[in-house]
């Protein structure tokens, strides 16, 4: 499982490495370059998945057919 997911904000193009949460998906997400707060994407559960390197874990999980899969 991948912790580290770097979000890219689409208006100004900041690039931060964040920690995703284990147990829960992040809703909201305020850049730290230009202050535009992030909403997930239409289908996309949360940022991580949106703006976001790597998806969420609860999507990893998921994708992976793990034990922990997200519902």
């Amino acid at each position: 499982m991948i912790l580290q997911s770097i979000i890219t904000c689409p208006h100004c193009a900041t690039a931060t490495s964040e920690t995703m949460p284990t147990d829960a998906c992040r809703f909201f997400y305020e850049c730290p370059g230009c202050g535009t707060k992030l909403r997930p994407k239409p289908g996309d559960c949360c940022v991580f998945c949106s703006y976001g390197s790597v998806p969420c874990p609860p999507i990893q999980a998921e994708r992976s057919g793990g034990a922990n899969a997200a519902r």
